[in-house]
């Protein structure tokens, strides 16, 4: 399950979103404060009702205790560095949260993922109660998930509380899909679109984007994507045509509302280590520079022994299936680019990380490219792949 960006407005773990406009078309910028949170290790004290503290999960307790709906560890907040108070203040001011919850037919259907979870805290009547208490906890303007099974509860909850909301399915036999909430009393919708993946022959994933007025700011509009990208490590082809179409519908909705700032949230299944994400953090890519399956960074992220478990050994089908994705067709070229001829891939956006915008001052929290150093965990995946851009 990832965990879910957080962007909050009370102190001390304050955090804000500010989009401005560009000087250039077609362009976003996102100012962003942020608090990050990590699970406690054995030599931090427990956290003070004024910090925020909440409860991580324990395996451990969870042993001895399996009927327990109460794991007794703490969970420790790193307050963000604020470079300007004033900010806080702005009318422009808007929150947001991105999380991938997990599906319930996932959780069910893939339980090898989570052998070391007790099967109360997979049940779905649990998970809903400290999903919707986190979120609200939260109070974030907008609210984007991904792998939703179950978008009526949350939505009768979320609705008693003054959000709205809207959901697209993925296509084919699944069952979960998007979903975006905001609150009708900051925000009113001006147009939403989503996009089914499979029309353009790139798997039944889907995206949402909305275009939203903010009530108290002058005329702002901003609009919000929502994506959950394909798993699949070895289809980076698949992945980058995804991210490319929501992009271009992004940057068509963008110039439709005068140059309205962009922020795009989701689970985009790449990792800070991988091609994908430096696409993202300089709009250019040429795919030729780059193994087709290794251009999500997703197989070197498997967790470690430290964490109790094996890491694979690489078999003969799989060096030679880590061959053969060197090279690539020229219907994967023109799955990725969108031209079979084109090499290169570019971004219509000079995009920024919100996490790697703020700054942990303990820096216990962040990797090189500054974003944490996960937001994924199970028995076969340790890393960071959910993001707002």
């Amino acid at each position: 399950m990832g965990l879910g960006f957080r962007l909050r407005t009370a102190p001390p773990c304050s955090s804000t979103l500010f989009c401005q406009r560009r000087p250039k078309p077609a362009t976003t910028t996102t100012r962003i404060l942020c608090c990050i949170s990590g699970p406690a290790d054995s030599t931090s004290s427990p956290a003070t009702p004024s910090s925020h503290s909440r409860r991580w999960y324990n395996y451990n307790s969870v042993r001895k205790k399996p009927n327990s709906l109460d794991p007794n560890v703490d969970r420790r907040w790193v307050s963000a560095d604020f470079s300007d108070s004033s900010l806080l203040l702005s009318e422009e001011r808007l929150t947001i949260v991105s999380y991938n919850i997990l599906g319930d037919k996932n959780a069910s259907n893939h339980w090898d993922l989570y052998r070391n979870v007790a099967s109360i805290y997979l049940r779905w009547d649990y998970r809903k109660r400290v999903i919707c208490e986190e979120l609200l906890d939260l109070k974030p303007d907008i609210i984007c998930l991904q792998e939703v099974d179950n978008y009526n509860d949350l939505q009768e909850v979320l609705q008693n509380t003054g959000y709205q909301g809207s959901y697209k399915r993925r296509t084919g036999t699944y069952v979960d899909g998007c979903a975006m909430f905001w609150k009708a009393d900051k925000l009113q919708l001006l147009e939403e679109e989503s996009i089914e993946y499979k029309q353009y022959g790139l798997r039944d994933n889907v995206a949402q984007l909305s275009v939203f007025k903010m009530c108290k700011a002058k005329s702002r509009t901003i609009i919000v994507g929502n994506i959950h990208v394909l798993y699949n490590p070895r289809r980076g082809d698949i992945k980058l045509g995804q991210i490319r179409l929501l992009l271009s519908r992004a940057h068509i909705l963008s110039k439709k509302w005068d140059n309205a700032p962009v922020v795009l949230a989701g689970d985009y299944n790449s990792t800070p280590q991988g091609a994908i994400y430096k696409f993202f953090k300089f709009s250019e890519l040429n795919i030729m520079l780059h193994d087709r399956g290794e251009l999500s960074g997703q197989k070197n992220c498997r967790p470690s022994p430290a964490l109790g478990v094996r890491r694979q050994k690489n078999s003969l089908f799989a060096l030679m299936d880590r061959f053969l994705n060197t090279s690539w067709t020229a219907e994967e070229i023109g799955t990725a680019t969108g031209d079979a001829q084109s090499r290169i891939l570019t971004s219509p956006f000079k995009l920024n990380s919100s996490y790697a915008m703020v700054k942990d001052p303990s820096g216990e929290t962040r990797d090189s490219n500054g974003e944490p150093l996960v937001t994924s965990y199970h028995s076969k995946f340790f890393g960071t792949v959910d993001y707002l851009w």
